[in-house]
């Protein structure tokens, strides 16, 4: 239980606050603020046990005495927001007339129009020759109100907002922010909600690293971020708000639209998000604006002498101010105003439309202005602006503050006209009653709208398509990986690491390539790159590390190029992917190498992943570690057998299960030339292991079956009567390697390899064909890659991967011979690499018993050969399935 102590001297507590009162009048108020600071600082140190409090007064920071007006003709914006208002609504409704299966929202841009319209006319940057343009996150459900201004503007006609959501014929538009979609127009997606947040601040961090390594000019461009309160329940929504802070991110701005509604209802009914909001915002060192009530509220409080009006705004939880907004001005009376004879007093001569007509912050232009210009005058701190709003603003009955409004589709006449009424659109009820007629400006109010964006550089929003192409350099630049490595066995990992430094030193692309790492460089063997290229560390490095006498020590700097995430897989993410879509967002094409364990990319980051496909990503992830075996002492949740297969669920991810040091450098090199100097959006993922074994010289010719999927490593000379395919990926194809030489020493069985370095890629190119063939059936029939590959080879195709046998059964229908596949299906768990192998039945043993009862099937080998191969590989058919224990 807290103990108050009791004032033993009122007047000298008297004295002290009219002290405070006193350096307010005279210095203000941070000059207050400061004294008192230093008199807590100084109580504690003496011993005082003195309360934190996270929370400021449930009040506008900005005070109406510290606002100016704003520039530029109000009743005109006025005029223009309430037809952006009516446009957005008709956008939805009009869809939904015609089907509901197009669905769309109302709500949240009625609820945030007056922060989008102040944005959009006074601060948001477009890029220009003389600026870089400032990046903007728009919360996903308000696009109605976005596409309804492009419209106002002339950039988006008529035909296409009445086809809002219809995307297949062309010439719609999409449902939420999709770069992929819509790549002239949409800079981020943003619809999976906790991303945005999390993305918004990666980028903001990225902008500073290009500006302190001298890639970019420093500036003043700024990252704002939209988001909903609801949305900020998601992890990822505050799981980075430190990060922001410790690296003083002041080019930072994150609008939280505190509507107080989630989907289906109240965000903190019992409490007050706004409050809880600050408390962590502040607790992690942000500026914290609140916007909480609009003008009219301003007169009241001033006359709020008992404080009773501000205890009675401080102790009303969110429930009930949700409540107040559903219903009218009496009720806000007599269950609001009422609670206190002295607040039901302020307003007792108000009519129950002046106490409807009190607005919350989030609708007063000017107050959104002076918060917002705040906002961008930060200075070493990322700043967050909590804006209190009405859900369903303007829609009255049809969801004005009403649980049901998120979903609200569809207006009666009379809501809409209602709606037309309140602000005053210039619709008649015969237009009305035929349909919903979108609004056009007249000539004036183009040229209003046109002048603000002039002033700001242009059209907005929009994205830059144009960047510089790289010179990227030829094979031969990676010879060392191209040759043989004799005795010395390496595993794949450390040939990617060769390259890796390779392009570093590159005296064209060096300084663009970024390495992104979540705290395991050193599992990686990637520790040489901390003193040659250093890691970034916005305050440089003010300590001395305790490795510092050795080679490789933990070099931390201002300019230094490493990305070095801590364990943090979802910020590593998002730091590649505002690494991968520099060339868009800064003009300036960077080459980003994020490497992880495997296991923790797309599993765990999977929607970021597909955010990243989206975006139009351009980069390289490297699942480290990888396979079910290969990791062998880790277990369960850090094998990896499924990466590959959800890396082929996005459409422009590229992906690699390589086994040799010349593939890897093959694949590098083949991805840098698409991604950077053909300019595809597409990303490339690749598996790296940890196991070494020996890397031969790569075989001539094989550049073209590396890069689209399957090539033959080794052709027998004299194929015998029992004869094999031997086909692998990754370190399993070592085990198909052993296989080959334990059934020819044991069986006289001889064997072709292939090394399948991306059936993901050959799965793609199959059913291509497959559905050429199908639209085409008079052209000419176009054989799948996999098919020309294998044509004509003799006896049955044994297939073995570190991954679930779903990986190579993409391409089964393409293959004309017998083919068996092995795979690693099952939960992963602690072993030797051999015990593991032998487990989950991808071991040479099980590769070379395949092949002979396949052969046997075929006929060319005897009941006597087969069971005498079953017993020496020790093949038990009674054994459970891996699958399911």
């Amino acid at each position: 239980m807290t103990h108050t102590p009791q004032d033993i001297d009122p007047v000298e507590s008297q004295e002290w606050q009219e002290a405070i009162e006193d350096v307010i009048e005279r210095d203000g108020a941070d000059r207050a603020q400061f004294l008192l600071d230093k008199a807590v600082q100084q109580a504690r140190a003496a011993g005082a046990k003195l309360p934190f409090s996270a929370h400021t007064p449930y009040q506008n920071t900005i005070s109406p005495d510290d606002e100016v007006d704003i520039p530029g003709d109000t009743e005109m914006e006025w005029r223009i927001r309430t037809i952006n208002r009516w446009n957005a609504m008709a956008t939805v409704v009009k869809r939904n007339k015609e089907s509901s299966e197009y669905g769309g929202h109302i709500a949240s841009f009625a609820s945030s129009a007056a922060l989008y319209d102040v944005g959009l006319n006074h601060f948001w940057r477009s890029k220009s020759a003389i600026h870089g343009g400032d990046l903007v996150f728009f919360q996903g459900h308000v696009v109605p109100g976005i596409y309804a201004r492009s419209f106002m503007e002339g950039r988006i006609s008529e035909e296409e907002l009445k086809k809002f959501r219809s995307e297949v014929a062309g010439g719609g538009l999409s449902s939420y922010p999709h770069p992929w979609l819509m790549p002239d127009y949409w800079q981020f997606p943003t619809v999976s909600m906790g991303l945005g947040p999390l993305m918004a601040i990666y980028q903001a961090r990225f902008m500073k690293y290009l500006e302190n390594r001298g890639l970019i000019e420093k500036s003043d461009r700024k990252v704002w971020a939209f988001l909903g309160d609801g949305e900020m329940d998601e992890p990822e929504s505050l799981g980075a708000i430190h990060l922001a802070a410790r690296e003083k991110l002041d080019n930072l701005i994150f609008v939280v639209n505190c509507n107080l509604q989630r989907l289906d209802g109240p965000v903190r009914g019992n409490s007050k998000i706004v409050q809880e909001l600050e408390g962590n915002f502040r607790g992690s060192g942000w500026d914290v604006i609140k916007l909480l009530w609009g003008k009219g509220w301003d007169d009241l409080l001033e006359q709020d002498t008992s404080g009773k009006l501000r205890q009675l705004m401080d102790e009303t939880i969110d429930g009930d101010y949700q409540t107040f907004k559903s219903k009218d001005g009496a009720y806000i009376r007599k269950h609001f105003f009422g609670k206190y004879p002295e607040t039901a007093e302020l307003v007792k001569d108000w009519t129950d439309d002046q106490i409807w007509a009190l607005r919350r912050g989030g609708h007063d232009p000017k107050k959104v202005y002076n918060a917002f210009k705040r906002a961008t005058e930060a200075d070493g701190q990322p700043t967050v602006l909590l804006v209190k709003t009405v859900k369903g603003y303007g829609m009255g009955t049809a969801g004005e503050g009403q649980n049901t409004t998120h979903q609200q589709k569809k207006m009666q006449l009379d809501q809409l006209k209602a709606m037309r009424d309140r602000f005053k659109i210039p619709v008649t009820d015969e237009e009305l009653e035929k349909d919903i007629p979108f609004v056009s400006l007249n000539n004036a109010q183009k040229a209003y709208l046109a002048d603000r964006r002039k002033e700001l550089g242009g059209s907005f929003p929009k994205r830059s398509t144009e960047s510089p192409k790289l010179d990227i350099p030829g094979l031969d630049a990676f010879k060392k990986e191209l040759q043989s490595t004799g005795d010395r066995e390496i595993s794949t990992t450390m040939a990617f690491v060769r390259i890796l430094t390779t392009l570093l030193r590159d005296k064209q692309i060096g300084k663009q390539v970024v390495p992104i790492v979540p705290d395991e460089s050193r599992t990686f063997g990637m520790e040489g790159l901390f003193r040659s290229v250093g890691i970034y560390n916005p305050l440089g490095q003010k300590y001395t590390p305790e490795d510092r006498e050795q080679m490789s020590y933990y070099k931390e700097s201002e300019t230094g190029q490493v990305l070095q995430e801590g364990i943090n897989e979802a910020g590593a993410m998002a730091d590649w992917i505002a690494a991968a879509t520099a060339y868009s967002n800064h003009g300036v094409p960077m080459i980003p190498f994020y490497i992880y364990y495997s296991m923790f990319g797309f599993q765990r980051i999977g929607d970021l992943a597909w955010a990243a496909g989206d975006s139009r990503a351009r980069g390289f992830m490297l699942g480290g570690t990888a396979g079910r075996t290969t990791l062998n002492g880790e277990g369960l949740q850090h094998e990896d057998g499924h990466s590959h297969i959800l890396a082929g669920t996005i459409p422009n991810c590229i992906s690699y299960d390589p086994t040799f040091s010349y593939e890897v450098a093959v694949i590098v090199q083949h991805g840098l030339q698409r991604m950077f100097k053909d300019q595809e959006d597409v990303f490339f993922y690749l598996t790296l292991m940890n196991e070494n074994y020996q890397h031969p010289e790569m075989p001539m010719g094989a550049e073209e079956g590396i890069i689209k999927g399957l090539y033959r490593f080794r052709k027998t000379s004299r194929p015998g009567k029992k004869h094999v395919n031997l086909m692998g990926s990754g370190t399993i194809l070592v085990q198909a390697l052993k296989a080959a030489d334990m059934l020819k020493d044991d069986f006289g069985v001889t064997s072709d390899i292939w090394s399948a370095t991306s059936f993901n890629e050959l799965a793609r190119d199959y059913q291509d064909a497959v559905r050429h063939n199908r639209l085409n059936p008079f052209a000419e029939e176009r054989v799948p890659f996999v098919t020309q590959q294998l044509d004509g080879v003799k006896g049955p195709i044994i297939v073995a991967t570190d991954y679930m046998k779903t990986y190579a059964e993409q391409v089964r229908g393409a293959v004309k011979q017998r083919f068996t596949v092995l795979g690693t299906d099952g939960f992963g768990r602690s072993d030797s690499r051999v015990n593991l192998r032998r487990f989950f039945e991808v071991d040479a043993n099980h590769i070379a018993a395949a092949a002979m009862v396949d052969l046997w099937r075929d006929g060319v080998v005897s009941d006597k050969d087969l069971e005498k191969a079953l017993t020496k590989y020790d093949i038990d058919g009674a054994k459970p399935n891996p699958r399911l224990v």
